[in-house]
C-alpha cells in the first residue's frame, strides 16, 4: 500500500495541467542549506532535477510538509540564469504544492529554491534564569520532503554557536566548529519523514513585532511623513525569576539572551526622526546618517528578556520628490511596504495606511506579494472639508525578505492644491470683514447721557 500511495503522489507530482505531457522525474542531486543561526530558519535547495526518458521537463512540483507550511513566511524560485520563476500554489495532504513552471523547458534544468520560516526554533528548556544560556531545538527532516525519488543529496546545517547539546545522528554526518555536515545520502524515496533535531545554543535577539501599524500621510507639498507604531515581545526562553539590574551590571555574562538595543534603518532623507513611548521621548538611542542611509540605534528603557514586551513609536519626514512622480493629474507614489526594523526580523502582523491628499480619486494599489485590502476611509486634518481617502491593506507573518516597493496610482487635479490657501484666504478676509463691522458699530451709551443732562 505505501508503494501504491508513493506512486500516485509521483503521478500526482509530475502532470501537469490537463494535456500536458506526461514526464517522470528524479532528482539527480539536491544540495540543501539550513541556516539556524538567527531566530529564523533559512532553508535554500540546489535541485538538479532529470526525466528518466530525456525529455524536457516543463514543471517541478515543491512540497513544503505541513508541519512547516504555516510558518513559512516567504518563498522564491530561480533558475540557472537567476530567474525568477512562476509558481502556483496549491493545498495536498502532504502540505502545501508549489508548481513550479520553468522559463526554458530543459532535460537538465538546475533550480534554486529559497524559503524563510519564522517560529520554527523552539527555546528548550522553556524558562531560564537571567545568568543562563539559551538553548533552542529545530525540528526538520533529514531527507529531502519531496514527490520524487532522489539519487544523491546531502545537508549542511549552519548554528549559531558551536555549543551543540545533541544532534541526529544518521551517517556520514560529522561537525565542523558551527557546521553539521550530513550526507552524501543515496536512492532515498519519495515523502519520507524521518526527523532531523538540533539542540544547540542561540543567543541571537528572539524579537518578534507582534503588530506594526505603519502610516504614510502624502502631502503635495512636497513632503511625506512616516509613522510607525511598534508592539514588540522577546519570543526567547522566558526570564525565570526576578530580574536583577546589579547582576544585570556586574556580569558580562548575566542576561545573555536578552536584548538591550538592535539596529532599525530608515531611508537616507529621513528628517526629523523621533523616537517615544507612552512615558515620552526615549533619549537612549543614537542615529547615524550614512551615505545611503539613517541607522538609528534604538535602545529600549530596559533590556529586553523573554516574554517581556515594548510599545513604541517612531516616525521621520522624507521628500516626496523621491517617492511620488506624476504626469499631468496622474501621480505614482511608490515607497516600501516595511523597512527594516531589526536585523532578521519577524512581524506577525502589519498594518499599512496610506493617507492621500482630499481629491484625490481613482486609486489603484499594486503591491509586490499578495496582501489583504481593507476598505477604504476618510481621514481629515485643519482644513478638509470632505477627507482624505486612506488606503489601508494588511498582511501576516513578515520578515526582511518583504522589504519592497508598493505602487499606489491615483488622479489629482492641481487645482485642488489651491483649495487649502483659497481656505485661509477666505477665514482671514471672513475674519477682517467681521473687525471692520466691529469697529464701525458704535455700542457706547454716551449719547443717552448728553441727551439726559440737556433736559435738565
Amino acid at each position: 500500500m505505501r508503494k501504491v500511495a508513493c506512486l500516485l503522489s509521483l503521478l500526482a507530482a509530475v502532470l501537469t495541467t490537463q494535456g500536458a505531457t506526461y514526464v517522470e522525474i528524479e532528482n539527480k542531486n539536491v544540495d540543501r542549506t539550513i541556516d539556524v543561526i538567527s531566530q529564523l530558519v533559512k532553508i535554500s535547495y540546489k535541485i538538479t532535477p532529470e526525466a528518466k526518458d530525456k525529455k524536457s521537463i516543463e514543471f517541478y512540483t515543491f512540497v513544503v510538509p505541513e508541519k512547516d507550511a504555516p510558518h513559512l513566511a516567504y518563498i522564491s524560485v530561480k533558475d540557472a540564469t537567476k530567474k525568477e520563476l512562476k509558481l502556483s500554489e496549491s493545498k495536498t495532504k502532504n502540505g502545501v504544492s508549489y508548481r513550479i513552471t520553468l522559463a526554458t523547458p530543459s532535460a537538465n534544468p538546475v533550480i534554486y529554491i529559497e524559503t524563510v520560516f519564522t517560529k520554527l526554533l523552539e527555546p528548550y528548556p522553556t524558562h531560564i534564569a537571567q545568568s543562563d544560556k539559551q538553548l533552542v531545538r529545530y525540528f526538520g527532516h533529514l531527507y529531502f520532503y519531496t514527490p520524487y525519488k532522489t539519487l544523491t543529496q546531502k545537508t549542511t546545517v549552519h548554528l549559531a554557536s558551536r555549543n551543540v547539546e545533541s544532534y541526529t545522528q544518521v551517517k556520514p554526518v560529522s561537525q565542523s566548529d558551527t557546521i553539521l555536515n550530513y550526507g552524501p545520502y543515496e536512492n532515498i524515496g519519495s515523502f519520507v519523514e524521518d526527523e532531523l533535531v538540533v539542540h544547540y545554543e542561540n543567543h541571537s535577539p528572539f524579537l518578534t513585532v507582534t503588530r506594526l501599524e505603519r502610516t504614510i500621510e502624502v502631502s503635495h507639498w512636497g513632503n511625506i511623513a512616516v509613522e510607525e507604531t511598534i508592539d514588540m515581545v522577546h519570543s526567547g526562553a522566558m526570564l525565570k525569576g526576578s530580574f536583577s539590574r546589579y547582576d544585570f551590571q556586574k556580569d558580562t555574562r548575566s542576561g545573555q539572551s536578552s536584548v538591550k538595543s538592535y539596529k532599525t534603518i530608515l531611508p537616507a532623507s529621513a528628517t526629523g526622526v523621533y523616537y517615544r513611548d507612552t512615558n515620552g521621548n526615549i533619549s537612549t538611542s543614537a542615529m547615524r546618517i550614512l551615505k545611503d542611509s539613517v541607522e538609528l540605534d534604538l535602545r529600549p528603557r530596559f533590556p529586553l528578556f523573554g516574554g517581556w514586551k515594548t510599545h513604541y513609536t517612531l516616525g521621520y519626514n522624507v521628500p516626496s520628490f523621491e517617492y511620488l512622480f506624476s504626469s499631468g493629474d496622474n501621480y505614482l507614489l511608490k515607497m516600501r511596504a516595511v523597512d527594516h526594523i531589526f536585523d532578521d526580523m519577524a512581524i506577525d502582523e502589519l498594518i499599512v495606511k496610506i493617507i492621500l491628499p482630499e481629491g484625490s480619486g481613482n486609486i489603484k494599489l499594486v503591491t509586490p506579494y499578495s496582501v489583504t485590502r481593507l476598505p477604504d476611509s476618510l481621514h481629515y486634518t485643519y482644513l478638509d472639508t470632505f477627507g482624505r481617502p486612506v488606503v489601508t491593506f494588511t498582511k501576516r507573518n513578515l520578515v526582511e525578505n518583504h522589504i519592497s516597493d508598493l505602487n499606489l496610482k491615483y488622479t489629482f487635479s492641481r487645482i485642488m492644491m489651491l483649495q487649502e490657501p483659497l481656505l485661509v484666504v477666505g477665514f482671514f478676509m471672513v475674519l477682517f470683514v467681521l473687525v471692520i463691522i466691529w469697529m464701525r458699530l458704535d455700542f457706547s451709551i454716551s449719547r443717552e447721557k448728553d441727551v439726559h443732562h440737556h433736559k435738565e
